[in-house]
């Protein structure tokens, strides 16, 4: 798939996917341009549905909605408060150690770049560009499982992982569309282009997909 054909189908989508009432279009991170919220709430979202991080962490902000608030509460508090968020525990301990470090070396303030994103323990691409793109409105391209299966599966990517993933697309999708990214494609994977199975017969682009590794379809 060349780069025109790509963009015609993110165009479809764009137009197409909030008819699909994917849990993404609800996510925290488009209701608030709070970068502390957005880094916690994805944070939170990992290994989670989107419906438990949507709740979880509204009840976390009314206790919690900046770094100082946070530090001030026990890590066995916050457990309760994101229960039962998947590894409620572990990432207890990570939101406070974030919420310390961003008090201790950034001035209570989240980082605004890659670079110093990264620095932050327990934040990996994903999590960083989710950040820029949602908290600080800057381009980055937020590649999670499913923009890194549907972009290789429509074949306009051949990348074994969702970093190669990233410094793909990057490479050939001009920055305008960066931030559009995530959001489209992922409500596009929870509903139709399903990791198993993906249901091509309701597709809006399915006669642009090469259908890399579909060996089953509806």
């Amino acid at each position: 798939m060349d780069k025109d054909t790509f963009l015609k189908v993110l165009h479809t989508l764009e137009r197409e996917y909030k008819k699909w009432n994917a849990p993404v279009v609800a996510n925290l991170a488009d209701e608030t341009k709070d970068p502390y919220k957005v880094l916690i709430s994805t944070i939170i979202s990992l290994r989670t549905r989107d419906e438990v991080t949507h709740e979880v962490s509204k009840k976390l902000f009314k206790k919690a909605d900046n770094p100082y608030k946070m530090v001030n509460l026990s890590e066995e508090e916050i457990q309760k408060l994101i229960y039962p968020a998947g590894f409620y525990k572990n990432k207890a301990k990570i939101i406070k150690e974030i919420s310390q470090n961003l008090i201790q070396n950034f001035g209570g303030k989240v980082p605004d770049t890659l670079d110093q994103l990264l620095k932050l323990k327990g934040v990996g691409r994903k999590t960083a560009n989710l950040v820029l793109s949602k908290g600080y409105q800057k381009p980055a391209i937020c590649v999670d499982t499913h923009v890194h299966r549907i972009t290789n599966r429509l074949g306009f990517v051949q990348t074994k992982t969702p970093e190669e993933t990233e410094f793909e697309l990057m490479k050939k999708v001009p920055k305008d569309y960066w931030s559009k990214l995530n959001e489209i494609l992922v409500a596009f994977g929870q509903t139709i282009c399903k990791p198993i199975s993906p249901i091509c017969s309701k597709c809006p682009v399915g006669k642009y997909c090469e259908k890399v590794g579909v060996e089953k379809s509806r």
